[in-house]
């Protein structure tokens, strides 16, 4: 299994609501940092940094989406 998204590359991240929920807030754009190891479960992981803030986060890869 191999990531999807490659560094530096722009995405969208959805949030999601309290417990797996939709979230209302629309996605914002992010940008690839760091391509996460794999963890025990499987699922594979990205930190990424927003666009127009300066905040960073560690997402799952079904939480993001190409940018447009």
């Amino acid at each position: 299994m191999s990531h999807v998204y490659k560094l530096n590359e722009d995405v969208r991240h959805q949030p999601q609501g309290p417990q797996g929920r939709a979230a209302a807030d629309r996605p914002m754009l992010y940008t690839i940092v760091q391509c996460m190891p794999i963890e025990a479960d499987g699922r594979l992981r990205y930190r990424i940094k927003s666009k127009s803030d300066n905040v960073e986060r560690v997402v799952t890869e079904d939480q993001l989406s190409y940018a447009q």
